[in-house]
């Protein structure tokens, strides 16, 4: 089996992270490694991870950080497994089946370097399971399809195309997915992560936009399928704040339309 790290980045939210690493706890298969990166302004998660038995394999580093990206950073640097994966604070496996999973596809997948599967999410104010293949010519649309809670990354590929930018304070996942865009990828058909709703991206998605809109214009240059596709997800984004949206998102879930 290939040896797995696993990052789980917090600040200040001790039973957000308790959730996360009971989700590893129960894995039918465990990993190489956990570790957790604490940039806390207390102690609170020092304290507990000290004085509470944990497994061989989970390590912590409690110290003051740059922010995500730079949390992000610190983990890879410190991971000795071949397969990465970012694990945030309050998002949990989606069952205890998911390493083993994701494992045994990656041995039968030959020479890829990153795979991505499903998440589990909330949407318009409904539970939904939704992810598809990357494709490299819809880049513009940012994260939508593939999902960065759900990828796994050979550590190689870090070394290659860097790690994440830490001048972004939200879209280095979609940064890091431009530069690894012609990679060899494998496309799990199965919920990875159960995400949490109250999680970074999800509650500053409009500042989100803005980043990736920096990002593709970094790589690609302008161009007006990216304006056009951004309009149409700010639209849908107060739309579905809406009570008339959330009514119409619940329709679209009943003719099983959510992950188009």
């Amino acid at each position: 089996m290939p040896r797995i790290s696993i990052i789980t980045i917090c600040f200040n939210n001790k039973e957000e992270l308790i959730k996360s690493m009971q989700s590893v706890n129960i894995q039918q298969q465990p990993p190489y490694e956990h570790f957790i990166i604490d940039g806390s302004t207390n102690s609170e998660i020092r304290d507990y991870l000290e004085n509470t038995p944990q497994p061989t394999w989970r390590k912590w580093l409690c110290e003051r950080d740059n922010g995500i990206s730079d949390a992000f950073n610190k983990g890879i640097k410190l991971s000795t497994g071949e397969v990465v994966h970012l694990l945030n604070s309050g998002d949990i496996y989606y069952d205890d089946l998911v390493l083993l999973q994701v494992s045994t596809s990656l041995i039968s997948a030959g020479n890829i370097t990153w795979c991505h599967g499903q998440l589990h999410m909330k949407r318009g104010g409904e539970w939904v399971i939704i992810g598809k293949p990357f494709d490299k010519n819809k880049v513009y649309r940012g994260m939508r399809g593939t999902l960065h809670p759900s990828m796994f990354v050979y550590k190689e590929l870090y070394n290659r195309y860097g790690l994440y930018n830490t001048s972004l304070k939200i879209a280095m996942d979609y940064d890091f997915l431009l530069r690894i865009a012609e990679e060899p990828f494998l496309y799990l058909n199965f919920p990875i992560v159960t995400f949490d709703p109250d999680g970074v991206s999800n509650t500053t998605y409009l500042v989100s936009l803005k980043e990736n809109k920096i990002c593709y214009e970094k790589y690609y240059g302008k161009t007006f399928k990216l304006y056009f596709w951004q309009l149409r997800l700010k639209v849908l984004h107060h739309l579905l704040q809406s009570t008339i949206g959330k009514f119409l998102y619940r329709i679209k879930k009943g003719l099983k339309l959510e992950n188009v």
